[in-house]
């Protein structure tokens, strides 16, 4: 999925005009696309029908979630269904999903990115400093390692290539148990991708990119992200 810099800043002006505090992830991630950012291919649907139209054009397995503006905690609500491997299986979760999800909300179906390292990207603008970007180790152990690295914006793509070589699993982007060695040059392309959107968007207030999923041949996908405006 790509995204236009024009498309960025209406999802922007459309979600603060509707007083959303958060972007829907499918828009999340058309900003962070429009600036670089490698993301998962998916299509928004309103029901069970779209889906199964949807994952046709993606190919099966695919993921199924809830999608809204504001729905910032998706797995815990019960909004994410996995490994979905044919269109009876698409069908059962999306009607799970349609009974679960606020009103106005819809259904977004994702191709099944599949890779054993999974990293982070993320922004947050400080008060003082502005906005500070940061990379590390992603996925469930994110928050329990702590093992990350933070630059203020800007973030050229040699600076973000430095950044993958201080944290403390810089070995996972190589090869590593008969996985191959991670597109660096991609993920630094992504990293400063998530600077320049930082840059050009002074509305946002927070990224988070968790998990950027080292895939097949070592490209890095970006499967959930979440763009926070600012309140102002």
């Amino acid at each position: 999925m790509t995204g236009s810099l024009d498309t960025a800043r209406r999802i922007i002006a459309d979600a603060r005009a509707q007083g959303a505090r958060t972007l829907s992830e499918y828009d999340s991630k058309q900003v962070l696309a429009a600036h670089g950012v490698p993301v998962t291919a998916e299509h928004l649907a309103d029901d069970a029908d779209g889906a199964a139209r949807a994952a046709e054009k993606i190919g099966y397995p695919v993921v199924l979630k809830g999608n809204a503006p504001d729905l910032a905690h998706k797995t815990e609500a019960g909004l994410v269904e996995v490994g979905l491997a044919d269109e009876a299986a698409l069908r059962d979760a999306a009607a799970r999903l349609l009974s679960k999800l606020p009103a106005g909300g819809g259904l977004l179906v994702q191709e099944m990115a599949s890779g054993k390292r999974e990293f982070l990207l993320g922004m947050t603008r400080d008060a003082q400093y502005g906005p500070c970007v940061t990379f590390g180790l992603g996925g469930i152990f994110a928050e329990a390692l702590k093992d990350t690295v933070l630059r203020l914006t800007p973030v050229s793509e040699t600076e973000a290539l430095s950044m993958m070589d201080e944290i403390r699993a810089a070995a996972l982007l190589g090869p590593y148990r008969g996985m191959p060695e991670a597109d660096r040059d991609a993920l630094a392309r992504a990293i400063a991708g998530v600077s320049a959107a930082a840059v050009a968007h002074p509305e946002i207030a927070e990224i988070d990119v968790n998990p950027v999923i080292v895939a097949d041949g070592g490209r890095p996908v970006a499967v959930d992200a979440l763009v926070v405006l600012t309140s102002d």
